[in-house]
């Protein structure tokens, strides 16, 4: 049967084509290899366009300071999912945006919890380090390219953005990193180089083939890392359950963004998640699992 599928150029940026294809959490401590705490507020003040927020120096039980989610690309259609879920579920963040303005627009900044900050990947990983902060227990990027006629564009944000990114936690010792990517990124590899879906995506600078080598440099890192490859992305709300699949699995589908979000905020919570590539799609014929379950039945690679 035929399906409208909605496949990903970016974070922000989603294409249409026509394919064939057959619980709430509680801010819990999540798992790093120097575990902390999350952040607590004292109070909140405005600082020219930024929100800026005073962190208690409150200690976890094991007596460290407790810390704020740092989240690049945090206006975008799915940076911004991830925000609002991180928010809604007890988390504190740390918003990375490269457009002030916007965000004042864009994100619920009369949140306490909230801080926004200007941050932008391509700027080199010294300035990231300053926008991350001491204060940042991990970060998840979803940023994306705009395109354009600049076709060295997904190699600026989606390839050498992401690095900074990675280089600017080495600098500060932050040790938990999630990345929102895309299926097909390995597309030649699982002999889907005639996949028209791979063939339009690169067309864009080579988009995938960005983002591939990208994700190579975290998993190469040290960094606790868990990397997220959804499908086509959908603006509607989730229909269907969550697919979970190794990498270089899956090379159709469609998932909401909103489900993406809620995956990536999830993968902060489970140790399972931890140094793993996961590819996620939505179907309606498959089965209801727990996260834990999902991310324990993918093998670290």
């Amino acid at each position: 049967m035929a399906s409208s599928l909605i496949f990903r150029i970016s974070p922000f940026t989603t294409l249409s084509t026509t394919l064939h294809f057959p619980r709430p959490i509680s801010p819990v401590l999540f798992s790093t290899h120097n575990s902390k705490s999350l952040s607590q507020l004292n109070s909140t003040k405005m600082e020219g366009t930024e929100i800026t927020e005073e962190v208690a120096e409150i200690s976890g039980p094991n007596g460290n300071v407790k810390k704020k989610i740092f989240v690049a690309g945090a206006t975008g259609s799915t940076g911004k999912r991830i925000v609002d879920q991180l928010l809604a579920k007890g988390f504190h963040v740390k918003a990375g945006v490269r457009d002030l303005e916007k965000a004042k627009t864009s994100l619920s900044h009369d949140n306490p919890a909230l801080q926004i900050v200007k941050a932008d990947v391509t700027e080199g990983s010294e300035r990231l380090a300053e926008a991350i902060g001491d204060d940042s227990e991990a970060v998840i990027c979803a940023t994306g390219f705009k395109p354009g006629w600049d076709l060295f564009a997904p190699w600026k944000v989606d390839n050498f953005g992401t690095v900074n990114l990675v280089e600017a936690c080495r600098k500060l010792g932050v040790n938990r990193f999630i990345l929102v990517s895309s299926i097909l990124v390995n597309g030649a590899a699982m002999g889907q180089i005639l996949n028209p879906a791979y063939i339009f995506l690169n067309v864009f600078g080579l988009t995938l083939i960005a983002k591939l080598q990208a994700e190579q440099h975290i998993r190469k890192s040290g960094i606790n890392y868990t990397i997220i490859r959804p499908g086509g992305l959908r603006n509607e709300p989730p229909t269907g359950n969550l697919v979970m699949e190794p990498e270089d699995t899956l090379y159709e589908g469609t998932i909401s963004r909103d489900k993406v979000a809620e995956v990536a905020v999830e993968a902060l919570v489970y140790p399972e998640a931890s140094y793993k590539v996961v590819e996620i799609v939505s179907r309606d014929d498959a089965p209801k699992r727990s996260y834990e379950d999902l991310f324990g039945s993918i093998k670290q690679r």
